[in-house]
């Protein structure tokens, strides 16, 4: 018999240094243990935004689904920059390379509804337009 499902929730904390608190609360769930179990994980991630999807269960258990770093905080990272532009595709604040773009979209090619390193290189690229970051040859 499968377990009845309480919540799902999705949460975006620090890899490998999440802590007990009011977001953890909302998903009814045993911070502490969820805590050192989100941290073993993701200690290799440290310093990254680390979205989760939890799925809290009646009897207080859980299972986690760790996912891919938001596309916008990997292109800033590869452009050099602390954040994007506010008008846009309007002014250019910064570039990356084609080589990061491929790089980028790899990554995160299992969480993009992609079904090709082309197309997802297609949804990154525009993503960083969107943030005023154009892609060089």
């Amino acid at each position: 018999m499968s377990k009845k499902i309480a919540k799902v929730v999705k949460m975006e904390l620090p890899g490998g240094e999440a802590k007990p608190g009011p977001k953890l609360a909302s998903a009814g769930v045993n911070m502490a243990k969820f805590c050192t179990d989100f941290n073993a994980k993701t200690a290799d991630r440290r310093g990254e935004v680390v979205p989760v999807l939890i799925t809290a269960y009646e009897d207080k258990s859980y299972d986690f689904v760790i996912k891919t770093s938001p596309a916008a905080g990997l292109i800033l990272k590869a452009a050099g920059l602390q954040k994007g532009n506010a008008l846009g595709r309007k002014t250019v604040i910064g570039s990356i390379t084609r080589d990061q773009l491929r790089q980028i979209a790899e990554y995160k090619l299992p969480d993009l509804n992609s079904n090709d390193i082309e197309a997802a290189m297609k949804v990154i690229e525009g993503t960083a337009n969107n943030m005023g970051i154009v892609v060089k040859d």
